[in-house]
């Protein structure tokens, strides 16, 4: 049964998408947020060119450590949904065996930079491609964008983040509805001074004690 709440195709997005901004204006479409928006984008390549130079001793520490564990390759790419709903290689850091088959075995590294969240750091180069953002919705697969239904136009309006308030809010505690929900509710409110205030967030978690401690089932 076709409805309201069915979800652009994803199929093909970006053509849904421009048939959606010519029944609706798009989140944010004001002459001031355009050039916030150009704002965010030139702080985005500063942002990430800045941190990728000051953190290259560790991120060239752990591509080695990642390669002497086991051989396999330092980097997964994951597809992901973006900007104009153009597919892209969302990098991340290998957290799991080269030879893991059935059951994917996080590695001991693996185990440290997932919970420090430290395998997003290679998502920097795909901020640097304009494949992404610092802070954004949560980056989702093409089958994934259905559930955004008629907000599906405001997804691809913008890129995806690294961080976002799914990635404040509780990241893999969230769920799925709720992300959506986090998403939304970041592309109607959407300010400079909003990025700013997730990006201290996240940095507040990072730097954090119990992100790199193990998890403890109670």
């Amino acid at each position: 049964m076709a409805g309201k709440n069915q979800g652009v195709n994803p199929t093909k997005p970006w053509r849904d998408f421009a048939r959606a901004r010519q029944e609706r204006r798009p989140f944010n479409s004001s002459q001031s947020h355009r050039i916030s928006r150009i704002v965010k984008r030139a702080l985005d390549i500063i942002i990430a060119a800045s941190v990728l130079f000051l953190l290259s001793p560790l991120l060239l520490s752990v591509a080695v450590i990642i390669t002497l564990s086991d051989w396999g390759p330092v980097f997964n790419s994951h597809r992901r949904l973006g900007y104009k709903g153009k597919e892209f290689g969302c990098l991340e850091f290998r957290t799991i065996r080269a030879d893991a088959t059935a059951k994917a075995q996080v590695t001991v590294v693996g185990g440290i930079l997932r919970r420090s969240s430290l395998d997003k750091l290679p998502q920097l180069i795909n901020v640097l491609l304009g494949q992404m953002s610092l802070v954004g919705p949560h980056a989702i697969t093409k089958e994934e964008l259905s559930r955004y239904g008629e907000h599906a136009y405001a997804y691809m309006a913008v890129r995806p983040g690294l961080t976002g308030h799914w990635q404040t809010s509780g990241r893999n505690d969230v769920s799925n509805q709720n992300r959506v929900s986090l998403d939304v509710e970041y592309l109607s409110k959407w300010t400079l001074a909003l990025d700013f205030a997730i990006m201290a967030k996240t940095l507040s978690a990072l730097l954090s004690r119990q992100a790199l401690l193990p998890r403890v089932d109670s």
